[in-house]
């Protein structure tokens, strides 16, 4: 298997984890994306998670899901949903439950947000997820806005990266999340949820220098850029 997993990032919340022969997708928002740079057609992973059901999130995850091998993992309302429509394997987990799949580790968290299909069925709570992959911890916070115990999650998981939501608006802003970054305290810290769409454009940059002023470190990727660690032990 490779030492390296790469964090390639597909505009707004979506992301792809690539190591060794596992290739897994999160809130894979494609098709209507406007800063999406690849299309629902090129993508064929192993796994999908999502963190809650908006269209912004849930995305292109049926589709992919229910023509391809992709399990999803998700909370219970989410993963019965998909089910419903076509995504055969579909694992629901609950909000602080976590379990070993064949990647690796998932564990969901709490997220201060909402969840809802886009034909408007209540999906029970929002989420964020910590994902365990070749010995390191990726924290993916889903649409939230700062919450106290974010300090508990940095505390129980060592954090290699976490992506966070900076678009305000819907989520976190700018200075909410340079707190939630020294409340998880993890390695690198990756901003997403902005620029998409009007309502959530802000300056990235003035992100990275507010939290290296702080003495964390921050990468800032464009649509399509990715970011590779090593494995861990």
């Amino acid at each position: 298997m490779s030492s390296d997993i790469t964090l390639a990032f597909l505009g707004h919340s979506a992301w792809r984890i690539l190591h060794g022969d596992y290739d897994i997708l999160i809130d894979p928002f494609i098709t209507g994306n406007p800063v999406a740079t690849v299309t629902a057609d090129q993508l064929d992973p192993t796994h999908i998670i999502l963190t809650h059901g908006h269209g912004d999130h849930l995305g292109d995850a049926i589709g992919i899901g229910s023509r391809g091998k992709a399990q999803v993992i998700s909370t219970f309302e989410v993963a019965n949903y998909v089910r419903g429509r076509g995504c055969a394997d579909a694992v629901g987990m609950g909000i602080g439950g976590a379990h070993n799949f064949n990647f690796g580790r998932v564990k969901f968290t709490i997220a201060h947000h909402s969840s809802s299909a886009p034909d408007g069925t209540y999906l029970g709570n929002p989420a964020g997820v910590v994902i365990t992959i070749g010995g390191r911890s990726i924290y993916h916070a889903g649409d939230t806005a700062l919450f106290l115990d974010m300090q508990l999650i940095g505390s129980r998981d060592h954090l290699d990266v976490a992506l966070l939501p900076i678009g305000d608006y819907f989520t976190m802003g700018v200075k909410d999340a340079v707190t939630a970054a020294e409340f998880l305290m993890p390695d690198l810290v990756i901003p997403m949820h902005y620029d998409t769409f009007p309502p959530i454009k802000v300056d990235a940059e003035d992100f990275r220098s507010r939290l290296e002023e702080k003495g964390i470190r921050c990468a800032v990727l464009r649509p399509g850029e990715s970011h590779t660690i090593p494995a861990g032990a």
